[in-house]
């Protein structure tokens, strides 16, 4: 019944203008409200608060409808979800400009997290209401599938990473990405002696996977300047899918001065957050892939206006792996985004089995994600196999008002 009211609604606002009549004012309104925000963490999951927060944030509505999001904190979860009780949740960019603009400091990176976990939850809510999948409301499928690349395969038996290279291409992944010798568990890093061993074992898995492109490399940061042009130059002939953060990635202007010493392509992102963090390597040509990712984006509509960025400046998308719910959202992102070349990475080559989670919250096949059809993210979660955090059910009186300009939209403070 709810469903075929939002319908009808719809239909009738689109008849109006059709006829000529002006719709006066935002009718699109879902005639829901926020009622209550519940925030579970993961079983089992103790990483601490970095690119991978796996929080389960769950949207509960007047209309019964409760969409689910992935991400954030317990503080910076709540601090967003009291400024979102009674809102209607069909406004979804004016939430999200409520909460990103609506105290004094612009969000870090970390309240990112949880404003792209909450924002996450909203498009589910609305692809449930109206009954469609979130990428038809983002425009509808513009791929058959999204390609995806392996950081480990588990499914490999090898017990060397050559034959886990070729296993992983021969089970249809794109490429194979490996990280640099040392450096990961190692109480010391010899960037000499470490820059020299990367670049052996490039070759290897180079040969073992056929050259192509099949492979990539994330050289974590880890490394100075002239390390990082050594690794990069020896790498040119092998013609890696991508090396990553070559070197740290605070300041962008670094790039200028090594983007011309280099040919390999560069990708940098997956510790950034929205537009603002990525804009000017995209703007000024740094980078050839982006990297930023869902939730720390802020949200699947700041990572739509990221690709258009990506698109108008030739660059394309390969965002991080963060947690199987985002990877579903990222699915339905890219797959609905301008064809420019994209690939999701599956931490160990494969969707993980998530107890919380329906066995088919994402469709696999053969290396790749393919889009799926069901209303909403297409994700079941089961609340009782998480672990329970809190519950939000009001809306906090801050110590400033949230100003509008004379339109409605909101304003800084």
């Amino acid at each position: 019944m709810q469903r075929r009211h939002f319908l009808k609604s719809a239909m009738l606002g689109s008849a109006a203008v059709l006829a000529g009549f002006p719709l006066m004012k935002a009718e699109a309104a879902s005639k829901m409200k926020i009622t209550k925000i519940r925030y579970y963490s993961a079983p089992g999951y103790n990483k601490p608060l970095f690119n991978q927060a796996r929080g389960i944030v769950e949207i509960e509505t007047s209309g019964g409808i409760i969409g689910i999001g992935e991400g954030g904190s317990k503080d910076m979860i709540e601090q967003c979800a009291q400024m979102m009780i009674g809102e209607d949740p069909f406004r979804i960019e004016h939430i999200w400009q409520t909460l990103y603009r609506g105290m004094f400091y612009p969000p870090g990176r970390e309240k990112l997290h949880a404003l792209g976990a909450l924002e996450m939850a909203l498009w589910d809510i609305k692809g449930k209401a109206l009954n469609v999948p979130v990428y038809d409301l983002l425009g509808g499928a513009t791929r058959d599938y999204v390609e995806c690349y392996a950081t480990g395969f588990r499914a490999s038996k090898a017990k060397d990473e050559e034959q886990r290279a070729r296993d992983c291409i021969e089970a249809g992944l794109r490429a194979y990405r490996i990280g640099p010798t040392g450096g990961n568990g190692d109480a010391r890093f010899d960037f000499y002696e470490n820059a020299k061993k990367t670049i052996e074992f490039s070759k290897r898995i180079d040969a073992a996977v056929g050259g192509g492109g099949k492979w990539a490399i994330d050289l974590h940061t880890r490394f100075d300047t002239p390390e990082a042009i050594k690794i990069c130059t020896a790498l040119e002939e092998l013609e890696p899918y991508f090396v990553e953060d070559p070197i740290r990635s605070e300041n962008p202007e670094v790039f200028k001065t090594l983007r011309p010493m280099l040919k390999v392509p560069l990708t940098v992102g997956e510790q950034f957050g929205d537009r603002w963090d990525i804009n000017t390597m995209m703007e000024q040509h740094l980078i050839d892939y982006s990297r930023v990712t869902l939730p720390n984006t802020g949200g699947i509509t700041e990572f739509k206006k990221i690709a258009s960025i990506a698109e108008t400046h030739y660059v394309g998308l390969i965002p991080h792996f963060t947690g199987p719910l985002s990877t579903a959202a990222l699915v339905h992102v890219l797959g609905s985004s301008s064809p420019i070349r994209a690939m999701i990475e599956l931490a160990g080559g494969e969707p993980e089995k998530i107890p919380y989670f329906n066995d088919d919250y994402v469709h696999f096949k053969n290396g790749k994600l393919y889009l799926n059809p069901a209303p909403g993210l297409g994700v079941k979660f089961n609340p009782k196999k998480a672990d329970f955090v809190m519950e939000i059910t009001s809306n906090t009186k801050f110590p400033h008002p949230v100003l509008h300009s004379p339109d409605g939209a909101v304003h800084n403070w």
